[in-house]
């Protein structure tokens, strides 16, 4: 298993972006996103300044859309 990257909430964001996801809505300090094509991608990151997301909260997220640290280091 890879090394996760510590990586902050808008940062992450950004990152699902250019992946495909898109901005769906915002609820307080939570980005809510989803894949345009597969209605069952869906991730919630925490956005709190400039603060990293802790791992097992990434790892989380990553599980849900099916990516891998991997895959995320070749977006950011």
């Amino acid at each position: 298993m890879s090394v996760l990257p510590q990586v902050s909430g808008a940062r992450l964001v950004h990152a699902l972006q250019k992946a495909g996801f898109i901005i769906k809505r915002q609820h307080g300090s939570h980005v809510i996103l989803g894949h345009p094509t597969n209605v069952l991608l869906r991730a919630v990151v925490p956005v709190h300044g400039s603060k990293p997301v802790k791992p097992g909260t990434l790892r989380a997220i990553l599980k849900g859309i099916g990516m891998t640290p991997a895959d995320l280091r070749r977006w950011l």
